[in-house]
């Protein structure tokens, strides 16, 4: 069993001094190292190894030699030049054997404060990581200091988290929003069942009206429930595109709801352009395309008529469908695509459009790299168009086209 190691051997604090100071006293070993090997290769350098015996004689001012009589032990000129050497270059070597220990030494030290100062934040960076918890994303590490590449990476790291906290808060509400648009069928459903249902002297008159009840309690719990489910569908990060020709969505969604259509004697004119190829879910785009012809046919006046129409305009791929309806107001035109919004008194009277339809197209406008726009006024008629972009290179960072290609000749654009 390997022996475990004390933590703070494991950090990469301990690794970057280590690595800092190895590398200083290799640096500082070479330079002191050759500085030495050139000094001994530059200067004859021994020890004394011979001496000879020489008589001390004294000189007089005049010139004159006396002999003293003493004899004394003396070196060669040459000899006494190389000891220096040799003792200059011992020194040197000492002083640089001592001056490397002190050297790694020092270097541990500052490099471990170094080293801690490099990852201070990524200290900040693992303290905010552990506070952050899913239900409450609203921690950010926000580093100060020079922008540099752990800048970088705070700076990234909270970018993904304000669009986890937008991602998770627009979670909450929509579940808020579905339990409490989900509460209302179910309450129905239920009173109708302990009050009529139930009741052993309920009338036939009173029982076929509850059951019709509940049946438009149902049908708007599966519309919502259909809704959800496209929602999530085209939110799956699985889910695969391919070739879609709009002209061929808007026509499928047009012969779906004709019957409805006519049973309001309402009119569905066609405008559909060729070669309208966009990379898409065909699926996705039907359900939006269906979710803005279900307004237009409960909302068109009788007699009317609905235009649905596809086509193409300065780079931009689009569907529309517009109607005779009621209209939308100026100051509501902005929320008409959040989701379970709800017009004024005179448009929820006529179940003016709300649940999560429009959101649903806006969503699947948005997720194929698209726009939603709407176009109306009230008491003439409204037109909404998913603009779609006809290649990778518009779209991104463009603003779709302000205008209804209804009212233009398709051959125009």
């Amino acid at each position: 069993m390997r022996p475990r190691l004390p933590g703070f051997v494991q950090t990469i604090r301990f690794r970057l001094t280590v690595m800092y100071s190895t590398l200083l006293f290799v640096l500082t070993a070479s330079v002191l190292g050759g500085t030495y090997m050139a000094v001994t290769h530059s200067a004859d350098a021994r020890p004394v190894s011979k001496t000879f015996n020489a008589e001390k004689i004294r000189v007089l001012p005049n010139g004159t030699q006396l002999s003293t009589g003493q004899v004394v032990e003396v070196v060669k000129e040459r000899d006494v030049t190389a000891a220096i050497h040799y003792e200059t270059q011992q020194t040197l070597k000492h002083y640089s054997l001592g001056m490397l220990g002190g050297l790694f030494v020092a270097s541990l030290a500052i490099g471990w404060v170094l080293s801690g100062r490099a990852l201070r934040p990524v200290s900040a960076i693992t303290r905010a990581a552990a506070e952050i918890q899913a239900t409450d994303l609203s921690r950010r590490i926000r580093l100060a200091g020079p922008a540099d590449e752990l800048r970088s990476l705070a700076d990234t790291i909270d970018s993904m988290l304000d669009r986890l906290d937008s991602a998770f808060a627009a979670q909450r509400r929509l579940i808020d929003d579905a339990s409490h648009e989900l509460r209302s069928p179910l309450a129905i459903i239920r009173a109708n069942l302990d009050t009529v249902l139930s009741a052993p002297d309920a009338t036939p008159a009173e029982r076929d009206r509850s059951a019709q009840v509940i049946d438009r309690a149902t049908t708007r719990m599966t519309r919502l429930v259909e809704d959800l489910l496209a929602t999530a569908r085209r939110s799956a990060p699985a889910l695969e595109d391919a070739d879609v020709d709009l002209a061929t969505v808007a026509r499928e969604a047009a012969e779906e709801f004709e019957p409805l259509a006519a049973a309001r004697a309402l009119g569905v004119d066609l405008r559909l352009a060729a070669g309208l190829t966009v990379i898409g879910d065909h699926d996705a785009l039907r359900r939006a395309a269906g979710n803005l012809l279900s307004n237009a046919v409960r909302l068109a006046p009788p007699g009317s008529r609905i235009t649905v129409g596809a086509g193409r305009w300065d780079g931009w791929l689009w569907l529309a469908v517009k109607d005779a309806g009621p209209g939308i107001r100026a100051d509501d035109q902005d929320r008409v695509f959040d989701r379970f919004w709800r017009g004024g008194e005179r448009h929820r009277s006529r179940e003016r459009r709300t649940g999560l339809g429009l959101a649903i197209v806006r969503h699947i406008a948005e997720s194929h790299g698209g726009q939603v726009r709407l176009r109306s006024r009230e008491n003439v008629g409204s037109t909404f168009v998913i603009w779609l972009p006809a290649s990778p290179d518009t779209g991104a960072g463009t603003a779709a086209p302000d205008a209804d290609p209804l009212e233009a000749p398709l051959e125009t654009r």
